[in-house]
């Protein structure tokens, strides 16, 4: 775990500032390289449901798909001109994507217990987020192309460590439906009002959210901030820190009020972004940072418990592949479109820009789906379960 996100956190944050700064790519094109993770989120699902559960050991593959990934990435750093740049990108994506559910799925299998087990082995992932960072933005490596080619050395490292995990073969016998892999099953939920508008706003969320993966990091380093990338591993600090407060949180507030605190959270930080400096209102750009533990957590690790909860046992894999499908893929694809397109608009000369105006963009759609999300979205039979719980 701790090697799988190391490699993701060298890589993704500060490639929007390698591609800017050096390379002089449009804001456009950042955004479109930031959203080949998306794209990859999007056909993923064909690889895993119809090759991996199927016919090769989980082990073996992650080991493959590290090792081919790293080259590939490594071959992409080499790269100076956008098209080859993308199309090499894209099929280093195709190649990590799939590792983060085959991770998960192998821990999974190889755990008597997973709810007791499993978190403390996942947050060694978010450490490896945060040393990668803290090692490039020490270095100062960020405007280079040495993040990536960290990452790519990190990921044949992991490739080979992986044919040392637990053998894990096939555990799904018989012919392959196009329905399983796509996760269809779970389109019947929609016909419940409250899933549908949970869906629906979870992928309009996405679209602002994209703004900040893509742009934060050359946003911070266009105002000078020293060791970007570094202080930008405070959001994973208090990511770890919101998710240890968490259930607190939930046994209070309940899935609609957890999912309307992520939601403002997201506002919020663009609206500090906006107004925030690198002089005396510094301190608005580290709040903004630090908000990305409610912003993660409390979206998207609650949006999880409610799809768990709402739907029926049979449906439960399908529609956590559903919703996957929908955010983090075609959500963050279309907002990394977006928010490159926004960016450009308020470039101003060469390498300047006026943030301010960028980041009031996604904060104002945040807030118009926070409203919607507050209007029309209900837990109602959610929350009951929970207060039944509570007075247990």
């Amino acid at each position: 775990m701790f090697l799988q996100y190391f490699v993701w956190g060298a890589w993704y944050v500060t490639m929007g500032t390698w591609l800017g700064q050096t390379l002089r790519f449009s804001g456009e094109q950042i955004g479109l390289a930031a959203g080949t993770t998306a794209l990859a989120a999007m056909i993923s699902p064909f690889f895993v449901g119809m090759i991996a559960d199927r016919f090769l050991a989980t082990e073996r593959i992650l080991a493959a798909l590290h090792v081919i990934g790293g080259a590939v990435l490594f071959y992409a750093s080499m790269q100076t001109t956008f098209g080859r740049f993308y199309a090499v990108l894209l099929v280093y994506t195709l190649c990590y994507m799939p590792t983060l559910a085959l991770s998960n799925s192998l821990s999974f299998r190889q755990m008597k217990d997973p709810g007791r087990e499993f978190p403390p082995i996942r947050v060694l992932g978010t450490i490896g987020w945060i040393v990668a960072g803290l090692i490039i933005g020490t270095l100062g490596l960020e405007a280079s192309a040495m993040p990536l080619r960290l990452a790519a050395s990190a990921s044949v490292v992991l490739g080979v460590f992986c044919l040392a995990l637990p053998h894990t073969p096939p555990h799904i016998i018989g012919r392959v439906r196009w329905r399983d892999v796509l996760g269809l099953d779970a389109l019947k939920l929609l016909g419940d009002r409250s899933f549908a508008i949970f869906v629906i706003g979870s992928f309009l969320i996405c679209i602002p959210l994209q703004f900040y993966y893509a742009f934060a990091n050359p946003f911070l380093n266009e105002l000078n901030v020293t060791n970007a990338a570094g202080k930008m591993t405070l959001g994973q600090m208090s990511e770890i820190g919101f998710m240890l407060v968490m259930p607190w949180f939930f046994r209070r507030l309940g899935v609609k009020y957890m999912l309307l605190f992520g939601m403002a959270a997201w506002t919020a930080r663009y609206a500090l972004f906006a107004y925030g400096d690198n002089g005396p209102m510094v301190w608005m750009l580290y709040g903004g940072i630090l908000l990305h533990g409610i912003c993660y957590d409390f979206f998207f690790v609650t949006g999880q418990i409610y799809v768990d909860r709402k739907a029926p046992n049979d449906l439960r894999a399908a529609a956590q592949g559903f919703i996957a499908f929908v955010t983090l893929g075609v959500g963050m694809f279309i907002g990394s479109w977006a928010s490159g397109r926004v960016v450009d608009m308020f470039r101003v000369g060469s390498a300047v820009h006026d943030w301010r105006s960028i980041w009031l963009v996604p904060a104002a759609a945040a807030a118009v789906v926070l409203v919607l999300f507050a209007l029309f979205f209900h837990a109602a039979e959610v929350d009951r379960e929970q207060a039944a719980a509570r007075a247990a």
